[in-house]
């Protein structure tokens, strides 16, 4: 694949860093990191953006994600590797990511609302949100994946 552009983040000058700064806002709120980098690679992984699923991949892999999670994501309904609340979040990510063909619908609402605060629930909906724009602007550009993965390290019993 030939990128269409490799300066895009140049160019829009000052919009890139509030986007920046923006990101880091949400990591420093009330949501775990590991769960946001579950939802960033869900909703990349319905958009079929490649560089941002090696990233997020990469960046989950570092925080002490499992090979495995990383890997059963995209069958998180049919998985039991996941919690109440990581399932809430990736079902609202998956609604809003299709939010065309889904409308938000209450009942994933009445989900997400039962195991998160409201606090919570506005940071998540935000991510999802971010992470849709990065997904299209780099798929629009064609952005070129790395080819690096750190490895999975070992948890601490």
């Amino acid at each position: 694949m030939t990128p269409r552009m490799t300066d895009h983040f140049k160019r829009i000058g000052g919009a890139f860093q509030g986007l920046v700064t923006f990101e880091a806002e949400l990591m420093k709120g009330p949501l775990d990191p590991s769960l946001l980098y579950l939802v960033k690679l869900r909703a990349s992984q319905i958009n079929g953006c490649a560089f941002c699923i090696q990233i997020h991949t990469a960046d989950a892999l570092k925080s002490g994600e499992s090979h495995l999670r990383l890997h059963m994501i995209a069958g998180w309904h049919d998985s039991t590797l996941f919690t109440p609340r990581e399932r809430a979040a990736l079902a609202w990510t998956e609604a809003l990511t299709l939010v065309a063909d889904t409308h938000a619908p209450d009942p994933v609402w009445d989900d997400v609302s039962a195991v998160f605060d409201e606090d919570e629930v506005a940071f998540l909906t935000f991510a999802i949100g971010a992470i849709n724009l990065w997904n299209r602007t780099q798929i629009a550009f064609r952005a070129v994946h790395s080819l690096d993965l750190p490895a999975e390290r070992v948890r601490a019993a």
